[in-house]
């Protein structure tokens, strides 16, 4: 049962990341032939188990836009656990008892309901009285059956969460630094209870089942271990835990406390409930708290240290972060020296001033913070002057929290997506130089222009010091440098960042122009106009770049930096001038499918990931396929042909 369950999860993963690479990414990493296999094999497995995963390409979930999430009174309200942060209360409650410890996950607690096998409803925990019924979003869920084996009324709650690594890829994707998320949990919170439930889809969310409510007709031989086992049995994910007494509990928290450090889910502490279901009901409850169960935090690990300094880190949105920077310290196993002070509110609440005796730890045994201000000085010396550009700086209320801003508007930290797209991999490809590095660089002020990426030589010493790096991530970065110094005129036109120029454009301009930068500087509208596939307003965006004098002295610095071969002009009959073709499937006479793009670009054509009514012809060696590409191609009229087909209008 369970090898036939993980074949299953494994069928899933794998068939969507075939649709994935199929439909978005324009390849394939397998044939038609064998997903259509793996699909038959996962329809069976859900037929044998009576499983079928939310994720699972055998269902399609509807996306729905709500105006509201509708109430819901819980069955039975949903109590908060009595806490402690001593083991020894612990045992005390344990006595005789063989129970259950887990994981506290920290997402958003859920309570989920099945009739006749099928997901039901999902009602989020709410007050604990009342929930909001999020059905449709929980069907999103990454791993939550939609449809199990069991057929009677069953009722459960769990808690979705989002990881560490999920948290982090999206926060990535959001420019504005304020607008980022702060911690998984507020992302679960406002991923779960969206009105658009394809908002939620795309966020990862994950669901693990920690307590059954309810279940008609089923032994579970008065057993919370058993119970939770009978819903893995069912398709449901379980919170992580183990079976302990009053002999194997401390064992148990402290094999729990050296894993939190490398767990990607989030989680503020354990949960402690008595395995004997009819003893624990017979305990009954407070006014707060169910008797049968408790929870426990781990003591915070406190550390004194002292300030040395207060570092000013700027932002695209011109928001400077305060981060507090002290004599390093052990905590949790890891060494500290640095931790985030948010705002200038949170500084003046604290007194903080440099030498002063100050109290760290880390936030649930992760993210390191202030606890409190021994000798509270008191703030002062706050910049006047940006530490990127050297701009004024303003202080500035909102929601009564004081924060500092650069009122630069040219200020190279708020042009930060720029640098990201010059050391991209389809411009200079310096490897390395990710947003999160080039922020730090930016604030640091080792970089105001384009060309200064050329020389962190300058500050080899500062930069090995640098949290996250060393020697060996510096010299890394200083070949991939090296590297990067040798590059193509196109690449370097398109890591410019000139509004609307492609890697595509750049390269159709400065083969027009036969690779002439001179020349290229100086165009005119007019010049471009007469370019294929060069349309007025990407000419207007391109001249009114050049014709600000920063830029061009910014390309001359840059030239001097690089090494940019002599481009063989292309004598060839551009027989597919001004023609765009689809290429998909596996190809026979080409090494692979770039090869054939290259082909087509050597002649004059474009090659395009998606068939469109612009499109001319789409090469597929299986012209019968079923696929999407065939299909649209078929209705929009398009001729597909084969590679042999292509390689005839070639030699014709």
């Amino acid at each position: 049962m369970e090898s036939k369950k993980m074949r299953m999860q494994e069928l899933v993963e794998l068939l969507n990341k075939a649709s994935k690479a199929y439909y978005q990414e324009a390849t394939e990493i397998m044939s038609n032939f064998e997903y259509d296999k793996l699909y038959d094999e996962l329809l069976e497995l859900e037929k044998e188990l009576g499983i079928t995963l939310a994720s699972s390409p055998t269902v399609n979930v509807g996306y729905e836009v709500l105006s509201e999430l509708p109430k819901e009174r819980h069955e039975k309200p949903m109590l908060s656990l009595d806490k402690t942060k001593e083991v020894s209360r612990l045992k005390e409650f344990l006595g005789n008892q063989k129970a259950f410890i887990s994981w506290k996950l920290d997402g958003l607690t859920i309570v989920l309901t099945y009739r006749n096998g099928v997901l039901e409803k999902a009602v989020t925990r709410g007050n604990g009285e009342i929930g909001e019924v999020i059905t449709n979003n929980a069907k999103t869920f990454k791993n939550l059956p939609l449809r199990i084996a069991y057929q009677g009324e069953l009722i459960l709650r769990g808690e979705a969460v989002i990881s560490y690594q999920d948290f982090e890829k999206i926060n990535a994707e959001i420019e504005d630094p304020d607008a980022k998320y702060k911690n998984p949990r507020n992302l679960c919170s406002g991923s779960v209870r969206q009105l658009n439930n394809e908002i939620t889809a795309k966020r990862n969310v994950q669901f693990f089942a920690f307590s059954l409510v309810k279940a008609e007709d089923v032994d579970f031989h008065n057993s919370r271990i058993y119970q939770l086992q009978w819903l893995k049995e069912q398709g449901f994910e379980i919170v992580e835990g183990d079976e302990v007494t009053y002999e194997t509990i401390e064992d148990s928290v402290l094999s729990f406390s050296e894993k939190i450090k490398n767990n990607d889910f989030p989680s503020d502490g354990l949960v402690l409930v008595y395995d004997d279901i009819a003893y624990g009901q017979s305990l009954g409850r407070t006014s707060k708290f169910p008797r049968d169960s408790f929870a426990f935090k781990w003591a915070d690990e406190i550390r004194e240290t002292e300030l040395v300094e207060i570092e000013w880190s700027p932002s695209r949105t011109g928001l400077i972060n305060p981060v507090a920077i002290f004599k390093p310290v052990e905590l949790e196993g890891t060494t500290v020296s640095r931790a985030s002070v948010h705002n200038i509110s949170i500084m003046e609440e604290l007194e903080l001033g440099i030498g002063d005796k100050i109290e760290v730890y880390k936030a649930n045994m992760i993210i390191p913070q202030i606890a409190s201000n021994l000798t509270r000085s008191g703030v002062k010396d706050i910049p006047g002057m940006c530490p990127a550009c050297g701009g004024k700086t303003e202080i500035r209320k909102d929601s009564e929290t004081k924060a500092l801003y650069c009122t630069n508007e040219d200020c190279v930290a708020k042009h930060l997506k720029s640098f990201a797209l010059f050391v991209s991999r389809d411009a200079l490809n310096v490897e390395g130089l990710s947003e999160a590095t080039l922020e730090k660089f930016i604030g640091k002020g080792f970089i105001h222009t384009y060309s200064d990426i050329f020389h962190l030589d300058r500050f080899e010493e500062e930069i090995k010091s640098m949290e996250g790096f060393g020697e060996k991530s510096y010299v890394n970065l200083q070949k991939s440098i090296e590297k990067a110094r040798t590059t193509t005129l196109p690449k370097l036109i398109y890591g410019l960042g000139i509004a609307n120029i492609g890697l595509a454009n750049a390269k159709v301009i400065c083969k027009e122009f036969h690779y002439d930068i001179e020349k290229m500087i100086h165009l005119t509208e007019a010049d471009l106009s007469n370019v294929a596939g060069i349309g007025p307003v990407i000419a207007k965006a391109y001249v009114e770049y050049f014709a600000n004098e920063k830029h061009v002295e910014e390309l001359q610095k840059l030239l001097q930096e690089l090494v940019i071969p002599e481009e063989e002009v292309n004598t060839e009959a551009q027989i597919f001038e001004n023609m765009n073709f689809v290429i998909t499937g596996s190809v026979e006479h080409f090494a692979n499918r770039n090869e054939v793009k290259a082909v087509i670009e050597s002649k004059g054509g474009k090659v395009t990931g998606s068939v469109t009514s612009k499109t001319n012809y789409l090469i597929n060696n299986d012209v019968t396929s079923t696929s999407s590409k065939n299909k649209k191609a078929k209705e929009l009229g398009i001729p597909i042909i084969t590679e042999t087909d292509f390689l005839n209008m070639l030699n014709n």
